[in-house]
């Protein structure tokens, strides 16, 4: 599973792109044309999983492959390609109606999960010069506590140890979550009336986090895919200037690479608050590229995905109802004046929270768990609202 779900997610964005931006003519309404655009978005993805897999082997990513052999190489590629062909399945399980939510979304979901919780609870040892540490938050907390004759100095290990997770770490997670959920509830409702049936009336609701996590997610494919090639370029090509200004890598002892220069560098998170003050104009930019990106992908992802104030009027339109207070000629204006907004403002949020998570040093990363909270928060709504149409009879 080492390509994960990039290439999926890459074939994604770009087919909603092209679909939203009309280069190719897709009738979502029609259920040929989905199934259409469905089976050519999966068979994108085959290719970008085969396109990545031959990248890794043949830029020497498992070692040259005069060394490892040429069968093995191949090899890896198949495994590489059946790893994504088994993402594209499983998503397409979902899709079909097996369970909830999409199957991007789940993946990304249990993946940051099942880090947050083995951090926390992680049963594995370290040695250091101190002596044997478990790797999990809590479990060393415990195990500093019962073990260390200065309980004062096992507290202060334990909270701010930086060879391992620590408590800190944790409950900076913790109130990211709780930040991000209390986000979620910030919203506009927009009073609206049937013309169909007199005295019938609702809301429409405009969230802040209008697009939800959509905006991080193509940020993130954007940032990986450049990382991803700009990786492969350094290892082949490192005395070529173009090269060099998309980024410059250095190899880490932990078997990774971490950007120490070039474009890959600046758009690189900065650890902790020593850092951002460190270097103010690697600060500057990183902060700069994921507030305008984040908004930048919320207000086209709006357009391109039948979210927009004109697709949103149309809706109303076709249901026969209207705003209150205004004509159906008057919708999409009125509309307009809050859901770009919305979008926007609300994709630079989930931007600026991303950054605090970075800093506060939470658990894997800002956008994994803005990702995680986001997804679940979309899961549980929608399994409330399944939940209610199903007159409250439990699921499970």
């Amino acid at each position: 599973m080492e390509l994960g779900i990039s290439p999926i997610v890459t074939s994604s964005m770009i087919m909603q792109l092209l679909a939203g931006s009309k280069i190719i003519d897709v009738d979502q309404s029609l259920k040929e044309d989905r199934a259409l655009f469905q089976g050519a978005q999966k068979l994108f993805g085959m290719l970008i999983t085969i396109g990545e897999a031959v990248a890794y082997v043949v830029s020497g990513m498992y070692g040259n492959i005069s060394d490892i052999g040429a069968v093995t190489a191949l090899l890896i590629i198949l495994q590489l390609f059946f790893a994504g062909v088994i993402v594209i399945i499983l998503d397409e399980f979902l899709q079909k109606g097996y369970g909830l939510g999409s199957g991007i979304s789940l993946f990304i979901a249990t993946n940051i999960c099942e880090n947050i919780v083995w951090r926390a609870f992680s049963p594995t040892t370290l040695t250091t010069g101190k002596g044997t540490e478990f790797e999990g938050a809590i479990i060393a907390l415990l195990h500093l506590l019962i073990t260390r004759q200065n309980k004062v100095q096992a507290l202060k290990e334990a909270f701010y140890r930086t060879h391992a997770p620590n408590i800190m770490s944790l409950m900076a997670t913790v109130f990211i979550f709780l930040v991000v959920i209390y986000f979620q509830g910030f919203k506009v409702d927009l009073g609206i009336r049937s013309q169909k049936v007199r005295g019938q009336q609702g809301t429409y609701p405009i969230k802040l986090f209008y697009t939800s996590n959509i905006p991080i997610i193509l940020q993130t494919a954007l940032v990986s895919n450049l990382y991803f090639f700009s990786q492969i370029l350094y290892k082949r090509y490192k005395t070529y200037f173009i090269v060099g200004l998309l980024g410059q890598w250095k190899d880490m002892e932990g078997g990774y690479s971490v950007p120490i220069g070039g474009i890959a560098y600046y758009i690189s998170p900065p650890r902790d608050f020593g850092q951002l003050l460190g270097d103010p104009v690697h600060s500057v930019v990183y902060v700069a590229f994921v507030l305008i990106s984040c908004a930048l992908f919320s207000k086209t992802w709006i357009e391109v995905s039948g979210s927009s104030a004109r697709d949103v009027a149309k809706q109303l339109r076709d249901q026969q109802m209207v705003l209150e207070g205004h004509r159906h000629d008057s919708m999409v204006k009125t509309l307009n004046r809050y859901i770009p907004n919305a979008a926007a403002f609300g994709g630079m949020c989930i931007g600026a929270l991303t950054i605090l998570a970075d800093l506060l040093g939470a658990i894997g990363s800002g956008t994994g768990i803005l990702l995680a909270v986001t997804i679940i928060y979309q899961l549980f709504e929608a399994f409330y609202k399944e939940k209610q149409e199903t007159g409250g009879i439990a699921l499970f």
